[in-house]
């Protein structure tokens, strides 16, 4: 049998196999409340042995886009219930990506009386989609001082104490796609002078803190972190080549020691090979990749021990039973991307499965 299909173990972090639904913002979250709509699209899609949710915001702020979910209220936690619930019934495992996205973000899609901050108050280039406007620069974001980096982290613990309240497997903290956490990274983004900014070790900062303390207070088998190294998403700026490198290396080597679950690693042909061997070598429990992967080349990774387990995002967006459909060698459904974003059921969980 292929790998895909087997059963996965290391440690303590067990699926019943080797493929993973990738996070993707899908924005049915009314009124960023979880929904039964939602608890629908995940159990559909609960052949994954894992499942990561789409980016979660951990705080008011954090909520950049239109209708996205959060999970930093009471309300939001008994929504989260159904989702969780729906795809255990079906022996997966989910873990609640937590996304604050920091300087992309526009004020209207914010609730009242909230406004978008960052490391530093660097406006990000391009525009975004907002429900009132339609499409918009982005907000200037505010620049946190030393009480609202605490604050920050103390959003991220607390938003983690929820996932498991609400019955999550575990949380992935979005290191990846220019949000904050690789906002803070970025030498060009994060212009602060304190201790989180500057050096490799003083930008890496905000990201070891956060998983520390949320591993201090649920477990670091119950942590994971995406990260995109020299991705240019979301008007993140190249830094230097070796510079970047290190970045990642170290900061896996510090999420090593603090015993993390997994890293989640959205793949480019812009990652040097030598950056994927240092994190291998610094880190030596689970790594996922994701990003243009295919079935084959899927179990190739697999295969040859490049990934521990392999993650597909829109096979899943458009095939509810990817895998039955890959099992079988069966075609896969289009995706209809002129739903991806739009409220209700269509391109949603109205996708055809076999039989």
């Amino acid at each position: 049998m292929k790998k895909l299909f087997t059963p996965y173990k290391k440690g303590s972090f067990q699926l019943k196999n080797h493929v993973v639904m990738a996070p993707m913002t899908r924005s049915r979250a009314l009124n960023n409340l979880p929904n039964e709509l939602m608890a629908n699209y995940y159990k559909q899609r609960s052949g994954a042995g894992l499942i990561i949710t789409e980016g979660t915001s951990p705080s008011p702020e954090g909520l950049g886009y239109a209708r996205i979910p959060g999970i930093y209220s009471e309300a939001q936690v008994e929504g989260w219930k159904a989702v969780t619930k729906a795809v255990h019934e079906n022996g997966s495992r989910i873990f609640v990506q937590l996304m604050h996205t920091g300087r992309i973000a526009h004020v209207t899609n914010l609730p009242e009386g909230y406004y978008p901050v960052g490391l530093s108050d660097v406006k990000a280039a391009g525009e975004i989609f907002t429900d009132e406007a339609g499409m918009q620069e982005h907000s200037i974001p505010a620049a946190l001082d030393a009480k609202g980096i605490e604050h920050l982290i103390s959003d991220f613990v607390k938003a983690a104490e929820n996932a498991i309240k609400a019955g999550f497997d575990g949380v992935e903290l979005h290191g990846a796609n220019g949000y904050i956490l690789e906002q803070s990274l970025n030498p060009y983004v994060n212009t602060r002078t304190d201790i989180y900014g500057g050096s490799t070790e003083n930008r890496s900062r905000l990201i070891v803190e956060i998983a520390g303390k949320i591993a201090q207070k649920i477990g670091a088998e119950k942590v994971g972190l995406r990260i995109s190294p020299y991705s240019q998403l979301s008007d993140m700026p190249l830094y230097n080549g070796e510079e970047v490198h290190q970045t990642y290396a170290y900061l896996s080597s510090e999420l090593g020691k603090i015993g993390i679950a997994y890293i989640h690693i959205s793949d480019s042909p812009a990652i040097p090979e030598k950056t994927h061997k240092a994190i291998r070598n610094a880190f030596s429990n689970t790594l996922i990749y994701c990003n243009g992967l295919t079935p084959e080349t899927a179990e190739i990774k697999l295969q040859n021990g490049s990934a521990d387990l392999v993650a597909f995002g829109r096979s899943f967006l458009a095939n509810p039973d990817f895998m039955k459909r890959i099992e079988k060698n069966d075609p896969l459904n289009e995706v209809d991307y002129m739903t991806l974003y739009t409220p209700g059921e269509q391109g949603y969980i109205d996708y055809p499965v076999l039989g």
